[in-house]
């Protein structure tokens, strides 16, 4: 019989565990300061410009990484808001302040 072993923690949890103590919980103001992430004007143009020329194939093997990179920059950014919101949304509820 296989015994299947636990998955290893990926970039998420891990960095969930950074920033949120031993717990892996966020704090209320990590959450909040999360909410205000965004990609700078010139990155935003930039992964445009890349993800124009990915369309018709025409990117280098490293603009091809660069591209690899934004998007999973941008996964993971998107992912650490979804906790915060979640985060945020509890204390809401529970009539923290």
């Amino acid at each position: 019989m296989d015994i299947a072993s636990p998955a290893a923690p990926d970039e998420i949890t891990i960095l969930a565990r950074v920033l949120g103590k031993d717990e892996g919980k966020l704090s209320v103001t990590m959450a909040k300061h999360l909410l205000t992430l965004s990609f700078s004007d010139r990155d935003t143009e930039r992964m445009h410009e890349l993800a124009v020329r990915n369309q018709v194939n025409d990117l280098s093997d490293r603009e091809k990484e660069e591209l690899l990179a934004f998007t999973k920059a941008g996964t993971l950014i998107s992912i650490l808001k979804s906790r915060a919101r979640r985060v945020i949304s509890n204390k809401a509820k529970n009539g923290r302040s």
